[in-house]
């Protein structure tokens, strides 16, 4: 439950992680918090169509999307603008419906954006505690008197 409101978002490297509006931040923990209800039902964990928007958006600045990629972009986004957004996308750009390999290249983006969120959960939990064990050993020595010096 944590994770879905302090977890990374994940944006495809490159500079253009600031840009992401605040309505697709806002879906995206909204997203994940529907996701953690599912979880909890007993379906497998998976990324958002909010985050594979906001993957793809950042992606789409970077270099060119190929055809395929194009179609994800415009499906993930239609779906995550008309169901957050409150916009709809225009209807000669618009996709309804993926083909069967979109489908799987879009659920293995999904699955990987959530190991990639999981990942760097625990970076960062680890590198808590190894802070606060070195502020803690500071402060032993500190308050420890020094017997010899030499």
């Amino acid at each position: 439950m944590v994770g879905a409101l302090t977890d990374p978002i994940i944006v495809y490297p490159g500079g253009w992680g600031d840009t992401l509006p605040d309505w697709l931040k806002s879906a995206i923990t909204l997203e994940r918090l529907t996701a953690n209800m599912k979880e909890i039902r007993g379906e497998q964990p998976t990324g958002t169509d909010a985050e594979a928007c906001a993957y793809l958006y950042t992606a789409s600045f970077a270099a060119p999307l190929d055809s395929d990629w194009v179609q994800i972009y415009l499906y993930v986004s239609g779906k995550t603008c008309s169901h957050w957004g409150g916009r709809e996308i225009p209807s000669d750009i618009a996709v309804d419906s993926l083909n069967d390999w979109q489908k799987r290249q879009l659920e293995h983006l999904k699955a990987w954006l959530y190991q990639r969120r999981i990942q760097e959960r625990v970076r960062r939990d680890r590198a808590d505690r190894r802070q606060q064990k070195e502020a803690e050993a500071g402060g032993r020595e500190a308050e420890q008197p020094v017997l010899f010096e030499f």
